[in-house]
């Protein structure tokens, strides 16, 4: 056998061996997918890269270990190196002036259960991972995320761009880009809009908001299925939606209005996320339902949705979101609750993967206005 066909056949076993192993999610093993890259082989020493859709793969782990295991099972390799890496996969075709791979919405039926809450530690648990992420706010009359981030509410910088376009320069919190009504308006002030000033603004957030590239933008919507909703239902593509609930049944009852609102505008809805789900007792570590238990896990059960995680009521998260600082980023949030939020984003992610992979694309509602 020459060298060359010896190099063949080692290269053959070790994707055969790699074949074995199957992503969860997409149900299809890891060399058909084509996550394998820069396979080496020098001697006895093996090195490939195993290219993930998303840097916030909940299995990204675990597939590392599984790689390294089935490849040092052949026997001959002596050194196994597997480098995880990852390339968001783009949803959208837009425009030239929207470089953002995925946008994220974040909806609820009804205000109080925590949306905006959610929304922030998304961004920030799934920009931990190396994402590039931003957030819009467009809760245009109640803005909330700037006093979330601890931002001040001073207008935003601008600029010409080549075109003579003027460019609105978002601001930037601990890496994530930032954009809201909340830096336009004085803290105390109304704002008093029709739908199509409404409408306006939020074309101006997307569009003209200098974003640059971005793998996710998370979109903190307001509660309710209202102007703001179908300006993005038929401006951009969204590529999922996120629907938070409390686990009553009071709160779904108005949650489930938000669902039937994105399937009506051709969103997917990427899950369910149940926030408020638990109080863990600091004294006696005895955990309450104060708000009962598992309702969003059933209700997204019901409906063939993926569950993306429980958050529960704890002291931090409200401490964090008065002060500031987004608890997922805070030295003292106690590690179960930035465990909860990393769930949601890995989960978020995995589904998008799922249906980028599976072509269970996004569609631009058309309607009349």
């Amino acid at each position: 056998m020459s060298s060359n066909q010896a190099a063949d056949q080692r290269r053959s076993e070790i994707l055969s061996a790699l074949s074995t192993i199957i992503d969860p999610d997409l149900g299809r093993n890891i060399v058909d997918l084509g996550f394998i890259k820069q396979l080496a082989i020098e001697g006895d020493e093996v090195a490939f890269a195993i290219e993930l859709t998303t840097p916030a793969c909940p299995v990204k782990d675990e597939m590392k270990r599984r790689g390294e295991e089935v490849v040092r099972a052949l026997g001959w390799p002596k050194k196994v190196t597997v480098t995880m890496t990852a390339q968001v996969r783009a949803a959208l075709d837009q425009t030239a002036d929207l470089a953002i791979k995925n946008i994220i919405a974040v909806a609820s039926g009804k205000g109080g259960v925590g949306k905006s809450t959610v929304s922030v530690n998304l961004a920030y648990s799934l920009a931990a991972t190396g994402a590039r992420v931003g957030l819009l706010d467009a809760d245009i009359y109640g803005p909330s995320i700037p006093h979330m981030l601890g931002l001040e509410p001073t207008p935003p910088a601008t600029r010409e761009d080549a075109q003579g376009k003027l460019r609105i320069i978002p601001f930037e919190r601990n890496g994530l880009k930032v954009m809201s009504m909340g830096f336009l308006v004085e803290r105390d002030r109304a704002v008093i809009w029709r739908g199509p000033m409404i409408h306006g603004a939020l074309r101006q957030f997307f569009f003209e908001v200098e974003w640059g590239e971005l793998d996710y933008l998370v979109v903190d919507l307001p509660p309710g299925t209202g102007d703001a909703q179908l300006t993005m239902a038929q401006q951009v593509k969204t590529t999922g939606a996120v629907v938070v609930t409390t686990p009553q049944d009071v709160a779904m009852l108005d949650a489930r209005k938000a669902l039937a609102m994105f399937e009506t505008t051709n969103v997917p809805v990427l899950g369910i996320v149940e926030n408020m789900s638990g109080f863990a007792c600091p004294h006696c570590g005895e955990t309450s339902h104060i708000f009962g238990q598992d309702g969003g896990r059933r209700w997204a059960e019901e409906k063939g949705l993926r569950f993306l995680g429980h958050v529960p009521i704890d002291l931090s998260i409200r401490e964090h979101g008065d002060d500031g600082t987004p608890a997922v980023l805070a030295a003292d949030t106690p590690e179960s609750v930035k465990t909860a939020f990393r769930s949601v984003a890995e989960q978020t992610a995995a589904e998008l993967a799922k249906r980028q992979m599976s072509g269970a694309g996004p569609k631009k509602l058309e309607l009349s206005t």
